[in-house]
């Protein structure tokens, strides 16, 4: 079993070789650079696709293009534009409940703590880090379903753990902080390209020399 220093040293190669693969990084959902977006097309991401979270939000945010036109919008009229994003009766009162207390309760200001991010409705930590990540730059672990697939392939921690809470607290002291966000967002653009659930690119995988799924199958 690897040290803490081990594994931090293998994380910053891991870093540095997704940076040389994707120099640009950018989040999978179109937020537009407007926070509030980004919170309701987070919340409709659970169990999507970014993609079709994608298509969905440009007539959702036509209808309704600020957080108070949310806030007030019709249930029934929200419903049905999510519908595609799957759990929309759900998804559609988070995300007016969602937006009426951003406006009511933060003046339309997406708060930069955590603890006040997870009294918003839908919001777990996995948003939670998205939005503090993203919005205000800050070291953060979006412990998403690529996140938590590809980091045990690569070893930092045994395969079959899937609980994110405990991905995110195993990856933070591994990960640098400043390279934390953009990593996760690197993570899912090479989990697209490469590192699928099923029949993952193994033997034309660029970092595969790093990676000890890869490594273990061919000893």
């Amino acid at each position: 079993m690897r040290s803490i220093k081990e594994k931090k040293q293998r994380g910053a190669e891991i870093v540095a070789a997704l940076k040389k693969i994707y120099p640009a990084s950018e989040c999978a959902l179109e937020y537009e650079g407007e926070p509030w977006k980004l919170l309701v097309m987070g919340r409709l991401s659970a169990q999507c696709t970014d993609a079709r979270v994608n298509i969905v939000c440009r007539e959702l945010f036509d209808v309704f293009p600020t957080a108070q036109a949310m806030a007030e919008g019709d249930l029934s009229e929200i419903e049905r534009i999510v519908r595609p994003c799957g759990l929309y009766r759900t998804k559609a009162e988070s995300i007016k409940a969602a937006c009426k207390m951003l406006v009511e309760d933060y003046g339309g200001v997406i708060p930069a703590d955590m603890d006040e991010l997870l009294k918003f409705p839908g919001v777990g930590r996995k948003i939670a880090n998205l939005l503090l990540g993203d919005i205000y730059k800050m070291p953060a672990i979006v412990a998403d379903t690529h996140c938590i697939r590809i980091c045990g392939r690569l070893g930092f921690y045994p395969e079959t753990l899937k609980d994110p809470v405990k991905v995110e607290k195993t990856l933070v002291p591994i990960i640098e902080p400043s390279e934390q966000s953009d990593f996760c967002h690197r993570i899912v653009m090479f989990g697209r390209e490469y590192c699928m659930a099923r029949s993952p690119r193994c033997t034309d995988c660029p970092i595969s020399e790093l990676c000890d799924s890869y490594i273990k199958r061919k000893k």
